[in-house]
């Protein structure tokens, strides 16, 4: 064995407790193999998934198994890509079935990792929590026999008694913070606990996130809704367009209140390279909470949410629904209503189609159902002669619509969009020419069907729509919390150092009080020796040097550099 093994082992017998307990962190063992029997295999099995090696290699497998579930369309969030996917990936998309890809967050090896990660977690934090809770009711360790082995070190002869440097000492240390008293011949003191404060609360607070996230997931709801100017919406689930929820979701867990879209308003660019970029969205509403609540006033705006007991009515989108009005052959009004119509572009050049389902009968009486195509610019340039809007404000609206008579399908049982004429069963209105018949209207215009068929007016009253998304995450306050907790606890346990610092005062062999100082640190810093020599300088001032015994000169404290004198 070389003499520097030799005095390492010395020094750390020497120091004994003094230089235990500086980290709450558990001691990390050789891996062996268990002995024989249950017992020693579970006893390995936990200590291996205590381990911090352990815990960062399953919080690095938690975040490679989350890019597939960002990368791969999930059936939670968007069923439709994912058929879409399949349909286009005939070989690959099997594979992702058998594996779990198309519900990543909800797998089983993906809850598998997440409840290791979480067990780990609670296995790592509840010893050291109790073993920093004993630190805190304990006292600092006593000081070593032998100062000098200590990396900062400092002495000093002074005509002062033992007992008045120590009083002196122990005031000291107590002004600059330290938690300190008086042990035998020495001042032991301490300093530095919010360092594994902070990493308890680093590691409590990646529990919280894993319990917010989790309950996020189960019991989240999300649903849209579109709202033409002047509709009313209550929180149930038959109001939604769409609708999406965790599993443990129940709908008595959607909160109950109502409002109604009172007015939309967009303002735009008018001018410059960004003309036509929108300025403002705001969503003029009423709303009420519960079944009697007092109706309110309020303005939903983007990224300016409505939030009531956890929930948040979001403004995510924005149209145009003009208002027409169908009439049959004999001037009956069988359709007077405001149709949304959804953009295609920034300028909100619109697409939809007007289906008439009932009340409607040609010119000889018989049932039919009608349906138009319908394709709106809020501002047409005749110059161009394009049916696309040059600005996204009503400035020049025009409507281009063609007709359909017949079955729409609708009658079937199977589900349609609203947004789409299924042409299997219906025929062209044709014009003179034996065209399909089509027609540019402006506010006010009127399409009249052939042979006495009817008529479909673009009426003056062009409404606005807007779109709102309702999400209630019962774990997103948690989640803020914990991150901000987690933030707060790494800088804590990476910029605050634990140390301690020893003052022994005793009465040398010819009548003078010999001063040493030490300090010691959890790793091996510039802070401990500088902060040792400032302690030391103020002391010094109460306590000054005697003359050396065989020099006339007194002697000022000296910290020496990283590793004292041996």
């Amino acid at each position: 064995m070389s003499k520097t093994d030799t005095d390492t082992g010395r020094d750390q017998e020497d120091l004994g407790a003094a230089g235990s307990q500086l980290s709450t962190a558990p001691q990390e063992e050789q891996t062996s193999l268990p002995g024989l029997g249950v017992i020693g295999w579970a006893r390995w099995f936990w200590r291996q998934l205590t381990s911090m090696r352990v815990a960062l290699l399953l919080l690095l497998l938690l975040s490679l198994g989350a890019i597939p579930g960002s990368l791969i369309p999930q059936t939670g969030a968007d069923p439709t890509k994912v058929e879409d996917f399949r349909a286009a990936h005939k070989t690959l998309a099997p594979v992702y079935d058998q594996l779990g890809l198309f519900h990543v967050y909800s797998s089983v090896w993906f809850s598998a990792i997440y409840i290791l990660l979480f067990v780990s977690l609670i296995g790592c934090i509840v010893p050291r929590t109790w073993q920093f809770v004993g630190q805190l009711r304990g006292r600092p360790p006593a000081a070593p026999k032998r100062l000098t082995r200590l990396p900062a070190y400092t002495t000093w002869r002074t005509q002062a008694d033992p007992e008045q440097v120590r009083e002196a000492a122990l005031a000291l240390l107590k002004k600059h913070r330290f938690r300190a008293h008086v042990a035998g011949d020495a001042v032991a003191a301490e300093k530095g606990y919010l360092r594994e404060l902070g990493n308890l609360v680093f590691h409590i607070a990646l529990i919280v996130l894993l319990v917010a996230f989790a309950s996020g997931q189960l019991y989240k709801s999300e649903g849209n809704v579109l709202m033409v100017e002047g509709d009313g919406f209550s929180n149930t689930l038959p109001m939604y367009d769409d609708f999406k929820s965790g599993s443990l979701f129940e709908t008595d867990d959607l909160v109950p209140f109502s409002f109604d879209l009172k007015d939309f308003k967009g303002t735009y660019e008018a001018s410059g390279p960004n003309r036509g970029t929108p300025r403002t969205y705001e969503a003029k509403i009423r709303y009420s909470v519960g079944a009697y609540g007092k109706e309110k006033a309020t303005t939903v705006k983007v990224n300016k949410p409505l939030e009531i007991d956890g929930s948040k009515v979001y403004l995510v989108s924005h149209g145009y629904a003009p208002v027409v009005t169908v009439r049959d052959g004999k001037g009956k009004v069988v359709f007077h209503a405001p149709v949304a119509l959804l953009p295609l572009d920034g300028n909100v050049s619109s697409q939809g189609v007007v289906k008439v389902m009932d009340g409607y009968r040609d010119a000889k009486g018989k049932k039919e159902q009608l349906g138009f195509q319908a394709f709106f610019v809020p501002t047409f340039d005749a110059q161009s002669g394009t049916m696309l809007s040059q600005f996204p404000a009503l400035l020049n609206p025009l409507l281009a619509v063609n007709a359909y008579h017949g079955d729409l399908g609708v009658n079937s049982g199977i589900p349609q969009s609203v947004y789409q004429l299924d042409k299997k069963h219906m025929k062209a209105f044709k014009d003179g020419k034996g065209q399909l018949l089509k027609k540019l209207l402006k506010p006010g215009d009127t399409l009249t069907l052939p042979s006495g068929a009817g008529s479909i007016t673009f009426e003056k009253d062009i409404k606005e729509w807007a779109g709102f998304q309702i999400v209630q995450e019962p774990g997103g306050g948690w989640a803020l919390g914990g991150a901000v907790a987690a933030i707060l606890g790494l800088a804590a346990s990476l910029f605050i150092q634990r140390r301690r610092v020893w003052v022994r005062a005793v009465r040398g062999a010819d009548g003078v009080t010999v001063v040493e100082m030490a300090g010691l640190g959890r790793s091996e810093s510039a802070k401990v020796p500088q902060e040792l020599g400032d302690l030391a300088g103020n002391l010094y001032d109460q306590a000054p040097g005697a003359p050396d015994p065989d020099d006339d000169a007194s002697e000022s404290p000296v910290v020496p550099a990283e590793g004292a004198e041996k």
